[in-house]
């Protein structure tokens, strides 16, 4: 009986003892979970918190736990379920430290110090790399001067199709032409050459067998078809006038003579304006070099791209526009092209 009495005895001085540690391991468990979440753990670690389009609270939750922000990415995640079930992250940059409570981290992640948020931006056919890097600025996408630096050096990207601009000192902005027309959803304050690089990937998905065909039956490369195509973009004002327009180019070329467009005088203005020197100018501009301009003098779209390669089999050399650009006039006469100019130019009024 005294060794069965000494056993129980045993037993509950073990069971006490279990159930203490237990209690204090509750205990000291609770006060460091509690302490994490009001803040009070005493550490003091700074960590920004990078929130993409592609994250979501288990992500979330992972960053901030594997850079020391909070102690347990599922007592987080448990936290927030519970005090904000209907949170919604939103995309930016955010300055964290260890020493913020849960209920400061969930305010915090309201209002990023650098927004990220989605914004949708449409970029018109016949954009050229000025007006995109503006559209860029004005909607908050990046800055003007940083999207145009991240256009002047073609080594920072891969694509091939990139390996047929020449390396000549004469040529603006290497990736003009290549800047693809469309609507795209970029995140507020992105870094340029990921913007430049998403506008690339557009034109890649773009090119189709027929254009590099006609660029290999033509013993044209990729950038003079998109030069070629960026002229008639800028010339073409109507509907159904951009083959004879392209027609009219092409001749020109197979002939050997000058294009004399004037658009490409305004996109050289434009150059001028942001500082670049005569050399560059003058070779853009198709009344002075002796064929096409040293680059695209805008992004041109599909449609024009394919003008140029289903161009109409003309003998055109000469054109205008009348009626405010609402009509054109094509000849293949230059006698018949200055009389039809003297009675129909004067319609142009704007």
């Amino acid at each position: 009986m005294a060794k069965k009495k000494k056993s129980r005895v045993l037993c509950f001085i073990i069971f006490i003892i279990i159930l203490a540690v237990v209690f204090a391991a509750g205990f000291f468990g609770y006060s460091y979970i509690s302490k994490d979440i009001n803040g009070n753990d005493g550490s003091n670690k700074d960590y920004t918190l990078i929130i993409e389009p592609s994250d979501f609270q288990y992500d979330v939750s992972q960053k901030l736990y594997q850079n020391g922000i909070v102690i347990s990415d599922s007592i987080w995640s448990g936290w927030m379920d519970k005090n904000y079930p209907d949170f919604t992250y939103i995309n930016g940059e955010y300055e964290l430290n260890s020493s913020m409570s849960y209920e400061e981290i969930a305010v915090k992640l309201q209002n990023p110090d650098i927004s990220h948020k989605t914004i949708s931006v449409c970029i018109p056919e016949g954009y050229n790399v000025f007006q995109i890097a503006d559209t860029m600025e004005e909607n908050g996408i990046c800055k003007a001067v940083d999207f145009l630096n991240a256009c002047k050096d073609k080594t920072l990207y891969n694509y091939d199709f990139l390996k047929s601009i020449p390396d000549s000192d004469t040529i603006a902005y290497p990736l003009e032409g290549f800047l693809f027309p469309a609507t795209y959803d970029f995140g507020e304050n992105s870094e340029a050459v990921n913007v430049v690089s998403a506008m690339l990937d557009a034109f890649e998905t773009r090119i189709t067998s027929s254009w590099t065909a006609y660029c290999n039956e033509n013993n044209m490369t990729l950038y003079q078809l998109i030069t070629l195509a960026s002229v008639v973009e800028e010339e073409t004002l109507g509907q159904g006038v951009a083959e004879n327009i392209a027609s009219v180019f092409v001749n020109r070329l197979n002939k050997g003579q000058q294009l004399q467009s004037d658009v490409t005088i305004f996109y050289g203005n434009d150059l001028r304006s942001h500082g670049f020197d005569d050399k560059v100018v003058e070779s853009y501009n198709t009344y002075k070099c002796a064929a096409l301009p040293s680059g695209p003098v805008t992004n041109p779209g599909v449609a024009n791209i394919d003008a140029v390669v289903n161009h109409n089999d003309t003998d055109y050399f000469y054109f205008f526009s009348y009626n405010n650009g609402a009509d054109f006039f094509f000849t293949a006469d230059y006698n018949e092209f200055q009389a039809e100019w003297a009675k129909l130019g004067s319609t142009n009024t704007q």
